[in-house]
């Protein structure tokens, strides 16, 4: 196993401010930046603060910018670094700094209360759901979320713009309320809520202009944009501009009901 001296920048510092500070750290072949930072806790800077857990890509606690690209260091190889490379890890951007590479991603946490959960269908029991397969499927590949809010980090209309946090949930839970529109069982509706309205009014779906970069950093490869906030954003469109339904609405409003 050949060993060599990586060139290593992490950012060191908290809430109030830091610095990026500079390390010569050992890089084995077939490890990964997390294994990078674990050994330079144990060798250099015994105090730095990292966030993780399963080391297996499926926790989603490891993440954090490795050169610039939101990432989970569990999963960046540093075969995909130069030897001569600087590789340079600092916290989510996003999010504020707790201390060192850990973030406060607690918005996102305030984000997921925000979207109503899903509705049963009435005289139906647990167990007695039925659904097409085609939409078991179709759902399936967003449940595959393990919440490292990379999506969130790197998505531009907060990430630039900290003032849109109040009005803008993110591509994470806009696409759970994608998820919950296009469930077949979900009795919303009857309930008095209207999913595709609630996407515009209550989280900003209006305010993602689809870029695709929350796409691009899924460490799931989920097509969050192309199978969830797209067919989202032309169901809460249809739903607002269909003459049928601004009719009926007001006829509803005239009748009071």
């Amino acid at each position: 196993m050949s060993t060599y001296s990586g060139h290593f920048r992490v950012w060191r510092g908290d809430a109030d401010g830091g610095e990026l500070k500079d390390y010569e750290v050992e890089v084995h072949d077939g490890e990964v930046v997390l294994d990078i930072i674990h050994r330079l806790q144990a060798t250099q800077a015994g105090d730095l603060a990292v966030r993780w857990n399963c080391k297996a890509g499926k926790c989603g606690s490891c993440s954090a910018e490795v050169n610039g690209r939101p990432r989970l260091m569990c999963m960046t190889r540093m075969s995909v670094f130069s030897r001569e490379e600087t590789v340079t890890v600092t916290p989510m951007r996003t999010f504020p700094v707790v201390r060192d590479l850990v973030t406060d991603v607690s918005f996102n946490y305030q984000k997921a209360l925000e979207v109503p959960s899903f509705v049963p269908p009435k005289g139906v029991a647990p167990g007695e759901y039925r659904m097409f397969q085609e939409d078991v499927e179709r759902s399936q590949e967003f449940r595959k979320c393990i919440e490292c809010f990379l999506c969130q980090d790197t998505c531009h209309v907060v990430r630039d713009h900290e003032e849109n946090k109040k009005a803008f949930a993110g591509p994470r839970f806009l696409m759970r309320v994608a998820e919950l529109d296009m469930h077949p069982l979900d009795a919303a509706e009857e309930s008095g809520l209207d999913r595709k309205r609630s996407a515009q009014e209550d989280h900003g779906l209006g305010y993602c202009n689809i870029t695709k970069c929350c796409t691009e950093v899924c460490p799931e490869h989920i097509k969050i944009t192309d199978n969830a906030l797209i067919p989202l954003k032309e169901r809460a469109v249809d739903r607002k501009y269909d003459p049928l339904v601004w009719l009926g609405d007001k006829i509803r409003r005239r009748s009071g009901s």
